[in-house]
This record gives C-alpha cells, sequence and structure tokens, in this order.
C-alpha cells in the first residue's frame, strides 16, 4: 500500500509540475487558431473602434451650418448662372432664343451653332494662337519673376527696399497709358501679325513678383546661410531649394498669366492684321455682325473659347489658394 501510495503521489506530483506547460500549449492553439481565422477577425477590434468614432463624429447639422450652405449654394449658381445660360443657349435655334419669354432649357437641343462656329472662324487655329502666346508670357513670367523675387527676398544690397517699393508702384500705372509706347515699339520693331509682339511686352510682371517674394520670404533663412557654407552658388540655391518649396506660388502666378493673357481682346485686335494670327476673343467677335446678333451661334462660340481655361481653373484650384494665401499668416 505505501509504495502504491507513493506512486500516486508521484503521478500527481507529476500532473501538477505539468499543469503549467498544458496551460501554454492550449494558449499556444488558441493563438494558432486565432491566426487560422485571418486578419478579418484580428481587424474586428479595430473596425468597431473606427465605427464608433465615425458615428460620434456624425453630428446633425445646426441651423446655422445649414443656412450658410444655402446661402453658399445660392451664391455659386448666382455666379455660374451667365456660364449656364450661355451653355443653354449654345443648344437652342434662333428661334427659340428670340421668344418671349425667354426659355432657360433648351425644348430641341442641336449642334448646329457648333457647326457654324465651325465653319465660319477657324476657331482652332484661334485656340492655337492663344495657347502659344499664354504659353510663352507664362514661361517669361516665371522665369522675370522668380529672378526678380529671389533678388528681393535673399541677396542683401543697397537701396532694396526702395527698388522693391518702385518696382510695386509700376502696378499702379493704367495698361492703357502704355498701349501707345508699346505699339510703337513692337511696330519699330518688325513684330506686327508676330507671336513675340503678342507675347513679349507681357513677360515681365510686378504682380507676380510680388507674389514670389512673399512666398519666397516664408523658406527660413538658415537654408540659406547652410547653402552658403556648403559652397551652394545662388542660382543652384535658387534652382534645388527655392524652387520646389514654392511651387504653390508659382502655380498661381503661371495660372494668373495664362487667364490674364487668354482673355486678352485690344492688344491682339491692336496687332493683328491677319485673320490667322488672331486669337480666340478676337476671333470669337467675328460671329457677330451688324445686321444681326446671332446669339446660339455668339454662345456656342464663347463656350468653345471658355472651356479650356475653365479646365485649367479647375485643374490648378489647389494651388492657385495656396498661392495666394502663402505668407498671409506667420508661424
Amino acid at each position: 500500500m505505501s509504495e502504491a501510495g507513493s506512486r500516486a503521489r508521484r503521478r500527481g506530483g507529476l500532473t501538477s509540475e505539468l499543469g503549467p506547460a498544458k496551460q501554454v500549449a492550449v494558449s499556444g492553439a488558441e493563438r494558432v487558431d486565432r491566426s487560422r481565422l485571418g486578419p478579418t477577425s484580428l481587424l474586428a477590434p479595430a473596425k468597431q473602434i473606427a465605427v464608433t468614432t465615425a458615428a460620434t463624429r456624425r453630428r446633425p447639422l445646426r441651423p446655422r451650418q445649414v443656412g450658410a450652405y444655402v446661402v453658399l449654394a445660392l451664391v455659386a449658381l448666382l455666379v455660374a448662372f451667365p456660364l449656364l445660360l450661355a451653355l443653354s443657349y449654345s443648344f437652342m435655334s434662333e428661334r427659340d432664343i428670340v421668344q418671349f419669354p425667354p426659355p432657360i432649357l433648351p425644348a430641341n437641343p442641336t449642334f448646329a451653332n457648333y457647326d457654324a462656329v465651325l465653319n465660319e472662324i477657324p476657331i482652332g487655329r484661334y485656340l492655337l494662337n492663344s495657347f502659344v502666346v499664354s504659353g510663352a508670357v507664362v514661361i517669361g513670367q516665371l522665369l522675370t519673376a522668380s529672378l526678380a523675387a529671389y533678388a528681393f527676398s535673399f541677396l542683401a544690397f543697397r537701396g532694396r527696399s526702395l527698388l522693391f517699393f518702385l518696382f510695386l508702384s509700376t502696378l499702379m500705372i493704367p495698361w492703357e497709358a502704355t498701349i501707345i509706347p508699346n505699339y510703337l515699339t513692337v511696330r519699330q520693331l518688325g513684330w506686327i501679325d508676330t507671336y513675340q509682339g503678342l507675347a513679349v511686352p507681357f513677360m515681365a510682371t510686378a504682380f507676380g513678383t510680388f507674389l514670389l517674394r512673399q512666398g519666397f520670404m516664408q523658406i527660413p533663412r538658415e537654408l540659406w546661410d547652410s547653402a552658403r557654407i556648403d559652397g551652394a552658388s545662388s542660382f543652384r540655391f535658387l534652382r534645388s531649394m527655392v524652387i520646389p518649396l514654392s511651387r504653390p506660388a508659382l502655380a498661381t502666378v503661371g495660372i494668373y498669366g495664362f487667364l490674364s493673357t487668354y482673355n486678352q481682346y485690344f492688344w491682339p485686335l491692336l496687332i493683328t492684321n491677319q485673320t490667322l494670327m488672331r486669337t480666340t476673343q478676337v476671333g470669337v467677335a467675328q460671329l457677330r455682325f451688324e445686321e444681326s446678333a446671332r446669339w446660339g451661334v455668339i454662345m456656342a462660340g464663347v463656350i468653345m473659347v471658355a472651356v479650356p481655361t475653365l479646365a485649367l481653373l479647375i485643374a490648378g484650384q489647389r494651388q492657385l489658394i495656396r498661392g495666394l494665401t502663402a505668407g498671409a499668416v506667420k508661424g
């Protein structure tokens, strides 16, 4: 009996000693089973937390917010109404447009007005001329404005503030006061009916220089000091540091220069005599005759001219806002 009892006690002790090992094995098996369930079960708590957080964030709109959204929607509709009405009239016939009260939506949409625009004026050549001139102006403004803004921001020389003030004072000179001198200069150079005559007078901009200077002033001065200590030249610092950090401001200057040049009317009308050298704004004006105004054809031409600018504005909207607000807030 004593030997049997001792054996039983030995077995019980061995079983008790193996208890933690069994527990570890069981826990390991549970981990294996959980791993077999896939990532979905493991991410379930995270999903529940995300859903709970999203539910807590979804708060009902306040009456003030609803009113603000309604006012913004009405203002946006009011601003876009002329363009939407022009788009609607471009699909109407002349008989539908002259009705009273005038309709807002076309009853029988037609593309006859667009066919008339394509047949009566070389709208494709006008668009090409506008893109070439606007692109050249954008490149020239970015080069001249970036170099001038860099000098006013980082280079230290005597009379810098006074020179910058004089540079900005040119913004107060109306464009009409410079038309005759610019025209005489262009004519003496033989640039009538040429792309350079359309583009060169607008390749320098005081507004672009001011905007880029404000953007360059946000760059820490320590970068300039460290670059000079490392032996970097001014041009290398401009190319490798300033330009990449000022892309929103550069995009703003580019978009602004493109739109302002694209929408010019008087200067292209003044220095272009050949039909194939005219731009879009002058070309659309040819659709209107003294005897009658075919509003459907005119609106179709306006829509064809406005589509590229709207696409550019929508594509660069974020960069435009960031560039205009650069330097407005410190910190």
